[in-house]
């Protein structure tokens, strides 16, 4: 829904942006918490931008010569050095980085791709989505569609609960099940049963504060992100023929600039950030107490 349209539609500001924060569900949510819910767009962008990380680093894989390098290879080369420069530094297993460094390579790009959905025009897929959706019979008043996949909590959650997959797994491989469970009830306090409860408690703390805030930060920064597009789209929405209205645009188009041009630095430091944070984490697997 455009902002310029919002007026007409009879939507505050507050309505504007109540709109475009709606999830395409396949029902209500029931409850604060409701696990039947399903965000189809969350899983569209996610399954689509996925499919295009994997295309990307397949593409300068294929075309990799040992010559000079394109610009295309030096960068995607320039990437893979990096983020194999990283997982050595904190993964010091030289068989779980055959597989680690390439998960990070993914998470980067893959995170670094759904976070640029925001530099998107606010209105321009949410628009072309109302009126397909009225094309097809349906209200256009309730054709939601957000295009952010991280600025959805359960999006960014189910990123780090991957992670956290990932370092039970190495948890299990690297100190076998039950090296691991002698640790889960024996770290940190010390090897004593009066100990145990407090062990295993302090264990299961840190698991779920550490997926918590793992996804939570990137959610919490890519949401502020998006709320701020959508105030500065407001600003062109109040375009009129006066001082005010002229001024308003002018304001919307350089703060519009502005954020956009400074927002590609949060865009690239969050998914450095999550592709650093699942690496510490593998790594604290691999360690024992």
């Amino acid at each position: 829904m455009a902002a310029e349209n919002a007026v007409e539609e009879g939507l505050t500001a507050g309505g504007y942006v109540a709109h475009h924060l709606e999830f395409w569900q396949n029902h209500p949510a029931k409850g604060i918490i409701d696990l039947s819910v399903i965000n189809y767009d969350t899983v569209l962008y996610s399954i689509l931008l996925g499919a295009l990380s994997c295309w990307i680093l397949w593409a300068a894989a294929r075309k990799a010569t040992s010559g000079v390098p394109g610009r295309f290879q030096a960068a995607v080369e320039f990437l893979v050095e990096f983020v194999d420069g990283q997982a050595k530094d904190i993964i010091h297993s030289a068989e779980s980085r055959k597989a680690v460094a390439p998960l990070a390579l993914i998470i980067f790009v893959w995170v670094t791709l759904m976070n640029t959905m925001d530099l998107l025009p606010v209105d321009l897929i949410p628009l072309i989505w109302q009126k397909l959706y009225g094309a097809f019979g349906g209200d256009p008043a309730h054709a939601y569609m957000r295009v952010l996949p991280t600025a959805d909590v359960s999006g960014s959650l189910g990123l780090s609960v991957a992670v956290l997959l990932v370092c039970l797994y190495y948890n299990v491989k690297i100190k076998g099940f039950g090296g691991w469970m002698r640790e889960l009830f024996t770290a940190p306090f010390g090897n004593h049963f009066l100990l145990y409860p407090f062990n295993f408690a302090m264990q299961i703390i840190e698991f779920v504060s550490k997926t918590f805030s793992h996804g939570m930060r990137l959610f919490g920064n890519m949401y502020a992100g998006e709320l701020i597009f959508l105030l500065i789209a407001l600003m062109g929405g109040a375009f009129t023929l006066s001082a005010t209205g002229i001024g308003l645009a002018i304001g919307h188009i350089i703060a519009g600039l502005a954020w956009a041009i400074f927002h590609i630095l949060i865009i690239i430091l969050q998914a450095f950030i999550f592709m650093m944070l699942a690496l510490v984490y593998i790594g604290q697997a691999h360690d024992s107490h």
